[in-house]
């Protein structure tokens, strides 16, 4: 007996897991096992926090600069231009010199041959007042709708601002929670092009969206009298003085 003693303890020292596993009840291993599941979870991606689409909308919907058609629609009061139309022509023209080229094309809509044809030479005659006297093209073009007014159709060749990506992109419903996309803190993919849109029709040179302007030479004369100020040992500053009236006293004059 002291023998068989001596092996079996030789025995459980060399293999201590399998003495343990019948010492320990199955349900101490059970319990371990449903402890360590959510620590395996965490190194689950169960949504990346990469955005889709780039976050700054100036760099989703970025303003380009081309050379694309600029025009004027020219609605006639009165079979002829009155004095909104004919200013609007100038202007046309003025940045027709700032930013055009080529030629510029009159086009007038089809089937309303004496009508367009006095319009047209009222259109030309406005420009050469401006001092324009190049080149300018006439032609016709169809009318979608017959029954709607159709204007004449003042077009050059020139630099414009325009934004490259179409707006009203939805490719993602971002407020839906059935996907992984809801659960992203991104803004849309339309956000900003409206934006863009709006400020690349509104700026007046599209090239103060490209680079900045020179700038001025300082004012001479407010630099000397700034140093002479100094020499004299008086203040350099400018003494602004502002006269705040109460707005009971506003139109209450004598």
């Amino acid at each position: 007996m002291p023998r068989t003693q001596s092996s079996e303890n030789r025995i459980m020292s060399r293999n201590p897991t399998r003495s343990l596993s019948r010492t320990l009840p199955i349900g101490w291993f059970l319990l371990a096992s449903v402890a360590a599941s959510p620590l395996a979870g965490c190194g689950v991606d169960y949504a990346s926090n990469d955005s889709i689409e780039p976050g700054d909308y100036h760099q989703r919907h970025p303003i380009v600069l081309a050379e694309a058609p600029t025009t004027l629609d020219v609605f006639p009061i009165g079979g002829g231009l009155d004095a909104q139309s004919a200013a609007n022509i100038r202007a046309f023209a003025q940045r027709y010199r700032a930013l055009g080229s080529g030629q510029i094309t009159i086009l007038a809509p089809a089937g309303q041959g004496a009508r367009n044809g006095r319009v047209v030479d009222q259109i030309r005659r406005t420009l050469a007042s401006t001092g324009l006297h190049g080149y300018v093209g006439v032609g016709v073009y169809a009318a979608d709708d017959p029954t709607r007014a159709s204007p004449v159709r003042v077009i050059f060749q020139g630099l414009t601002a325009s934004v490259a990506t179409p707006c009203g992109q939805w490719p993602l419903d971002v407020a839906s929670g059935s996907s992984i996309e809801g659960w992203k803190n991104d803004s849309y993919a339309n956000f900003g092009c409206a934006t863009q849109s709006l400020l690349a029709a509104q700026v007046a040179d599209p090239r103060d969206l490209a680079q900045s302007r020179a700038v001025d030479p300082p004012d001479v004369a407010m630099r000397m009298r700034a140093i002479g100020n100094v020499r004299n040992g008086q203040d350099p500053g400018t003494n602004w003085k502002t006269q705040i009236t109460p707005i009971g006293q506003v139109g209450a004059g004598g």
